[in-house]
């Protein structure tokens, strides 16, 4: 498994030292806006713990964290307006994944069609 990597931007992030657009903050996660959206509504969820991708946060994540993670990620789409016409969560993982920050994260993706599944 990688090595968390503190410097990675998203931890700067949680730190304070890189500011953003943030949409929700509790214990467990901090969530944005992306700084490049793909979608009308594109924001990041990120835990607080130093998990690298999906694979580390299921392995070694506290159950609280997993709920707290979960129940935020459908908080925040229904904040959005975006559950009931509908929404995708990307969690890309490790290189073959696509994965280009070393902290794991959510995208929540929507407020309107998000397109095909995968493309190549």
């Amino acid at each position: 498994m990688i090595a968390y990597d503190r410097d990675n931007i998203f931890a700067r992030i949680l730190r304070g030292e890189i500011p953003c657009d943030k949409v929700h903050e509790d214990d467990f996660v901090l969530a944005f806006n992306d700084i490049n959206p793909r979608c009308p509504v594109h924001v990041l969820v990120i835990p607080k713990g130093e998990y690298v991708s999906h694979d580390d946060f299921s392995a070694n994540a506290s159950d609280a964290e997993i709920a707290g993670f979960t129940r935020a990620v459908g908080r925040i789409a229904r904040a959005a307006g975006i559950a009931e016409g509908g929404y995708r969560l990307i969690a890309n993982t490790n290189a073959n994944g696509g994965q280009e920050v070393p902290h794991y994260h959510v995208h929540i993706l929507g407020g309107g069609p998000v397109g095909p599944m995968v493309c190549r």
